[in-house]
């Protein structure tokens, strides 16, 4: 069913239903995610889609369209507030961009460049996280997980179905988790899909690090927001 709605003041065509992130990106309106990857259920844990539905801030991700909605995105509030949920999830772990494996493929690291951000507004908690390395192809960096749980809803053993990834503890003692058996039983190609799913350097495939030289690395050739405009999945 074709319906309108109004993003920024601007009316869209659409069909109702469909992920307003996702309307939003065909209409060249960019929605900033982390958790959300198109095609997939929405978990709606960053939080840094955020915008105003009808003058109420929702995760956008999470949202399917319909008639007569009114969204605002560039409207002043709720874009600093998607400024402050990025800089949150910097202050909240420890990335040391420069050194990090994923740097130019972290999608962290772009999202941040798209906000704006400079430093933290918040105090920087630098946790103390201890590193997984007990399977033989996955190298858990467990200082750069922002808790997308990515990893923990499309991540699962073939044949079992299990989930391989998990997260335990609650709060600030939270950490992701890897059961190293299942993860053994990997195809390669499922450990570079783990490794593609998680949005910061959190994964890593053991043996591959600075593998894409400075200039040609993901976001270096085209930018998140390039990206998303053009449909192109994360």
């Amino acid at each position: 069913m074709s319906i309108e709605i109004e993003i920024d003041g601007v009316t869209v065509t659409t069909e109702e239903g469909r992920t307003l992130v996702d309307v939003a990106a065909e209409a060249g309106v960019y929605i900033p995610t982390l958790c959300y990857l198109k095609g997939k259920p929405s978990l709606g844990t960053c939080r840094v889609c955020s915008v105003k539905l009808n003058g109420t801030v929702v995760a956008a991700c999470t949202i399917r369209v319909a008639n007569g909605m009114k969204i605002e995105v560039d409207e002043p509030e709720v874009v600093d507030m998607r400024k402050a949920n990025v800089e949150l999830l910097f202050a909240e772990g420890n990335h040391n961009c420069p050194s990090c494996e994923k740097s130019g493929r972290c999608k962290l690291q772009a999202v941040g460049y798209e906000v704006d951000m400079m430093v933290s507004r918040f105090q920087y908690r630098f946790p103390e996280r201890v590193q997984d390395h007990a399977s033989e192809t996955i190298w858990l960096e467990r200082d750069r997980c922002i808790f997308c749980q990515r990893c923990v809803e499309f991540v699962r053993d073939k044949a079992t179905g299990k989930k391989i990834f998990s997260i335990s503890n609650r709060g600030g003692d939270s950490r992701i988790e890897i059961d190293a058996d299942l993860a053994n039983a990997m195809p390669p190609e499922q450990v570079r899909e783990a490794v593609a799913i998680c949005p910061v350097g959190t994964i890593i495939e053991k043996r591959v690090g600075y593998d894409d030289p400075i200039g040609r690395r993901k976001y270096e050739i085209e930018t998140v927001r390039a990206r998303a405009l053009g449909g192109e999945e994360e």
